[in-house]
């Protein structure tokens, strides 16, 4: 055999080998990549011992997988207590309550704190008095208790193109308010009894949660919002400060001071959630994370459309 054909030999058996490792590796990988999503909720570490955050941001509206999210916390044992991060503006009623039983499902199992960020205001505040604990910045935004229904009102408009639109319902109430005509008085005084409804119901959690009488919380339910340091002094949230101050919160309810903290983050969308993943982990690292929001960035204004119902929300037509 010529010399030549022993080294494209070997050269061949060098390469051949070389794949085989590769392979081998990726196939571990993967296998371990599967097991973490399935049994560890998604993320590696989080089998082991460790404090979850879930980060609450933008509109609050009416969101599933969180809710889902939030009672896998609740369900693995692994999870010793949970940091809810919030920075929002409000959103819908309904959005906030399903938000809101869902955090008391985990703090019925273990610690839960609100981290106040820059904002929760409205909604975003509802789900903060979830928590057993309330941690604020010095300048974070919060309050805002109160709710609004808004509807637009196009008959003026109308009026000067001479477009009008009739109607034929069963009950004068029916599709009332109507964005064609001035509604009838009856419906302004059943949304309000609506809406009045509600804003009880978010007066009465705030005092439940915050062990204050209801007299105490309606003068600072007018919607009027409040920095984290006169949130304090009103009791409207525990404590100013940040990590520390949570990590001192979570050490007298017996949790270890060490456990690292885990972000429990939405499931990558896709029909790969494995390379999905992959690639929402490879943005992250390569500081183009953004771009996993670009669609909300479009959809931006339709969003503030369809917030259907009642919302609870700051500076909701802000820019």
């Amino acid at each position: 055999m010529a010399f030549t054909d022993i080294a494209e030999r070997r050269q061949l058996r060098r390469k051949l080998t070389f794949w085989r490792v590769a392979a081998f590796l990726l196939v571990a990988a993967a296998i371990v990549g599967i097991g973490s999503y399935f049994f560890g909720g998604g993320e590696t570490g989080k089998i082991q011992a460790h404090i979850a955050r879930v980060t609450i941001s933008g509109l609050i509206v009416d969101d599933p997988e969180l809710v889902e999210r939030l009672d896998a916390i609740a369900a693995n044992t692994s999870v010793k207590a949970l940091i809810v991060s919030i920075n929002s503006p409000g959103g819908t009623t309904y959005g906030g309550e399903q938000t809101f039983k869902a955090i008391r499902r985990v703090a019925d199992k273990k610690p839960v704190v609100s981290d106040i960020r820059t904002l929760a205001a409205s909604a975003g505040y509802m789900i903060a008095v979830a928590s057993d604990h309330i941690v604020a910045g010095e300048t974070s935004i919060t309050g805002s208790i109160g709710v609004i229904f808004q509807y637009p009102q196009l008959k003026g408009l109308l009026d000067k193109l001479g477009v009008s639109l009739e109607e034929i319902k069963s009950a004068p109430l029916k599709a009332e308010p109507s964005p064609f005509h001035v509604p009838p008085e009856g419906a302004k005084v059943a949304i309000q009894a609506m809406v009045d409804d509600s804003f009880s119901w978010f007066v009465d959690i705030v005092a439940k949660r915050r062990q204050m009488t209801r007299e105490q919380v309606l003068p600072l339910a007018d919607g009027r919002i409040f920095t984290g340091r006169q949130a304090r002094t009103l009791k409207l949230v525990d404590e100013v400060g940040g990590i520390k101050e949570i990590r001192a919160y979570f050490k007298s309810r017996k949790i270890a001071d060490d456990l690292p903290v885990v972000d429990w983050k939405a499931k990558p969308e896709g029909s790969n959630f494995l390379l999905g993943a992959l690639a929402s982990e490879l943005a992250d690292s390569m500081g183009l994370g953004w771009l996993k929001n670009a669609s909300v960035l479009k959809n931006m204004s339709e969003d503030k459309l369809l917030l259907d119902g009642m919302v609870s929300v700051w500076q909701f037509e802000g820019n």
